[in-house]
């Protein structure tokens, strides 16, 4: 938590800080017993384990600094332990890393990156500028699959570089594509809606196959949206023509899977909203909340399941 934000913490709060965080967090039970061995009652959390060992505890609140998925909500209502979190997401850093990742698949950035370092470049009978001969995004045409304030930072930046811009998302009226509409006309397509039951795997096989030959897929939501092995397929044939991806199911993707090998993707470890400005405004608000709570008021923000 940012320097500002502890000072603030401390004034309403005995500020306690628990031995070396291990890389992966702490587990349920061992987060059990520093909560125990503290006598903490407030619980600010970053990717660690919450569930039934820590939520059987006497808590008066828990704030988690990402998103919640480590922590077991409905155990927690159950429990009556309110759990605070940054509902909406910081749109503006999330557009521009999908901005970022499209830029890096449409013109090759990483692979030219990698053997420029390499002094490879310029070895091969192929130069550079044919080996890695990239598209002008000017004059393509944007799928924008969920037109909420992701999606409509991600727009009008993309307008910017002179793209044409057409979205699919039954919320909002401006939204005037189908799902599949969408998929026949885009030359890029941008996921940004939230994880639920109906969206879960939204992207599999006849979706991919669906969209315009060499197109690019983007997704910056959650890994759990597509099947990998659909859009591993997709890529190998050439039917999706790149992808840009941050955000795998687990937080991690196993080192042996074949998406790794393959020199048409660009792939981050959930990056969105990962700038210090981020971090700062979220603890901020996390620590008003959490001041909210102490003093029996409601949250300034209502808890809300994270897109």
């Amino acid at each position: 938590m940012p320097e500002r934000a502890l000072a603030r913490l401390a004034e309403v709060a005995e500020l306690t800080e628990v031995p070396e965080r291990p890389d992966l967090g702490f587990t349920d039970e061992r987060l059990a017993d520093l909560v125990v061995a503290t006598g903490a009652t407030v619980l600010v959390t970053d990717g660690d384990q919450v569930r039934a060992s820590v939520l059987d505890l006497d808590l008066d609140v828990v704030a988690v600094m990402g998103p919640p998925t480590s922590v077991d909500l409905d155990l927690a209502a159950e429990r009556g332990v309110p759990v605070l979190h940054a509902g909406d997401r910081d749109a503006d850093a999330v557009a521009e890393l999908t901005l970022a990742l499209l830029f890096a698949v449409s013109r090759h950035i990483v692979t030219a990156d990698g053997e420029m370092r390499g002094g490879r470049a310029h070895r091969g009978k192929v130069p550079p500028s044919q080996r890695h001969r990239g598209r002008r995004l000017a004059g393509r045409t944007l799928g924008i699959i969920g037109l909420g304030r992701v999606g409509e930072a991600m727009r009008w930046r993309c307008e910017g570089l002179g793209m044409r811009v057409i979205a699919c998302d039954p919320g909002v009226a401006a939204a005037t594509h189908t799902f599949a509409a969408l998929l026949a006309e885009s030359d890029v397509v941008s996921l940004h809606v939230p994880l639920t039951a109906e969206t879960r795997g939204m992207f599999g096989y006849a979706e991919f196959g669906a969209m315009r030959p060499g197109a690019i897929y983007l997704n910056t939501s959650r890994g759990a949206l597509h099947d990998l092995t659909a859009l591993v397929e997709a890529l190998r044939l050439g039917q999706v023509g790149g992808a840009g991806l941050d955000h795998f199911e687990g937080e991690w993707l196993d080192p042996s899977h074949p998406l790794i090998k393959l020199p048409n993707v660009v792939l981050t470890p959930r990056l969105g909203e990962a700038t210090g400005e981020t971090r700062e405004e979220l603890a901020e608000a996390l620590v008003a909340d959490i001041e909210r709570v102490l003093s029996g008021e409601a949250p300034g923000v209502p808890f809300a399941r994270p897109a």
